[in-house]
């Protein structure tokens, strides 16, 4: 009952064909790969974003982990 053959979609895909129009299902299809092309988009600058963060939290902590060992070097040569 749930299992569709090959000839039951292609008589789906005709009555679309025939309802809606190439134009329209033209149309319909560049929609969809705009909106698909945003949100990749989107989600690959949230990550290079996020990323961006991680390395400047890792710069800043290999920053104060330096200047803590100098400060230590320079108390112990005092």
């Amino acid at each position: 009952m749930g299992n569709m053959g090959i000839w039951q979609l292609l008589i789906v895909a005709v009555i679309v064909i025939l309802l809606f129009g190439t134009k329209k299902l033209r149309g319909l299809g560049g929609d969809l790969g705009g909106a698909i092309k945003g949100f990749k988009k989107a989600v690959s600058e949230d990550t290079e974003k996020a990323d961006s963060t991680k390395t400047a939290e890792s710069l800043d902590d290999k920053a104060a982990t330096t200047s803590a060992k100098t400060a230590a070097s320079e108390k112990e040569k005092a």
